[in-house]
């Protein structure tokens, strides 16, 4: 008769196996196949360096708890600030100043961490740094940057409403001027990091003239709700199956009071909401190759361990077609993202070109994550392995700065000359 294994042992057996399967994952793969990063320059070299570190000493280790608690991981702050990299390619108030192909690196390699990180320092540095630098008046700029460089202040940016998301131009939420203040009213949805900033750039109609304005709305302590100034409310969005440690929020306004000093001074109409937006324009391409590489590296290394009838999987060949392919549409990936840091550079990147690269990166990076998915086997639905982590969250990438819908139809509008929206 067989003897039967004690329940324990078997426990004992299968945690070990699962932790021989995730240490191999840990092992960095290759897929630098076109020899790029023998040509980066040393500030490139040096962010991408300083934010792999970062990552793999400090967001890998504890993410999968955060994502899975829907949980913002605020002790993960202080190590990030200490990079250097806050601030992108903002110059000055103690910003990284980084140039574009070092700020894209960067952003590789916290969205091959984690796509809520990334998220995070997008809309605090590209999003809500970058509206201040671009639209505030040097004292607005002195007053808010530096403690936002240091992560001891966050920011949000509040644009998107509930009835309006591409169409975000037709701004519902209003400002009146009163004296020396303004009343604002109004909703805001799927505002990142919304229920824990200190500083939210909200945009709003001016009632008077119709023009777009972005104000600065201020509260002390985001993780007390006493703190919410009157008039303004805050919820987190619940239920979410991506960036699930990223805070996104419902925001509020029923006669919310601004001051004049808040206004920016820069923003006049919805032309400068759309200066600030052309200036992120890429990020979601960045993050997107990030994504793609995690579950490349996470594919390969996972097949090489993994045995079934005999022998790893890495050893059949419809599993070595499949890294192929995805290593092929990863390095077409890597090429769009170069070609648009040096466009930035230059000054020669357009919107066209931001939707041309958001739609082919953002559709490769969810199909990579698909087939790394399916290769994982079973063990692709768990978070240990991250993959699962990647999958989901770039189903919100492939949603955010627009859909694949709207960008092909932005594509179509310049092929044709004709609009289709």
């Amino acid at each position: 008769m067989r003897e039967r294994l004690d329940p324990l042992t078997g426990f004992e057996e299968t945690d070990a196996y699962l932790a021989s399967l995730r240490d191999h994952l840990t092992t960095p793969r290759d897929t630098d196949y076109l020899l790029l990063a023998g040509d980066l320059p040393d500030d490139a070299a040096a962010a991408r360096t300083r934010m792999r570190a970062y990552v793999d000493e400090h967001v890998l280790p504890v993410i999968n708890g955060y994502w899975e608690r829907a949980e913002f991981p605020w002790d993960l702050l202080p190590p990030l600030a200490e990079t250097g990299l806050v601030g992108g390619v903002i110059q000055g108030h103690g910003a990284a100043g980084l140039s574009r192909l070092a700020a894209g690196l960067a952003t590789v390699e916290l969205a091959r961490g984690d796509g809520s990180m990334n998220t995070f320092l997008g809309v605090q540095a590209n999003l809500t740094m970058g509206t201040i630098d671009l639209l505030g008046s040097d004292e607005q700029k002195e007053r808010w940057l530096p403690g936002m460089v240091r992560l001891e202040r966050i920011g949000a940016f509040a644009l998107t409403e509930p009835r309006r998301g591409s169409d975000s131009a037709q701004l519902g939420t209003s400002a009146r001027r009163d004296g020396d203040s303004w009343i604002i009213n109004g909703a805001k949805r799927w505002i990142g990091n919304g229920s824990m900033a200190h500083l939210t750039v909200v945009w709003a109609r001016d009632e008077t003239d119709g023009e777009v304005k972005a104000f600065v709305v201020e509260r002390e302590d985001p993780r007390d709700p006493e703190t919410l100034p009157p008039g303004f409310t805050a919820r987190t969005i619940d239920g979410k199956i991506g960036k699930r440690a990223i805070l996104q929020a419902d925001l509020g306004f029923e006669n919310l009071r601004v001051p004049e000093a808040n206004r920016l001074p820069g923003a006049r109409s919805f032309r400068d909401t759309s200066r600030v937006l052309a200036t992120t324009r890429g990020g979601a391409s960045w993050e997107s190759l990030g994504h793609a590489v995690a579950c490349f590296e996470a594919a390969v290394a996972y097949t090489e361990v993994r045995e079934q009838f005999g022998h790893p999987l890495a050893g059949n060949q419809l599993v070595q077609g499949t890294l192929a392919s995805m290593l092929s549409e990863l390095t077409a990936m890597q090429l769009i993202c170069f070609r648009m840091a040096e466009l930035q550079e230059k000054g020669a990147w357009t919107g066209t070109m931001a939707s041309i690269a958001k739609l082919h990166t953002a559709n490769k990076a969810r199909v990579i994550a698909q087939q790394a998915r399916d290769l994982l086997g079973g063990n692709g639905l768990l978070l240990d392995f991250h993959v699962a982590r990647h999958l989901t969250d770039m189903e919100v990438v492939h949603t955010y700065e627009g859909t694949e819908f709207i960008q092909s139809l932005l594509i179509g509008r310049k092929i044709t000359g004709r609009s289709a929206f």
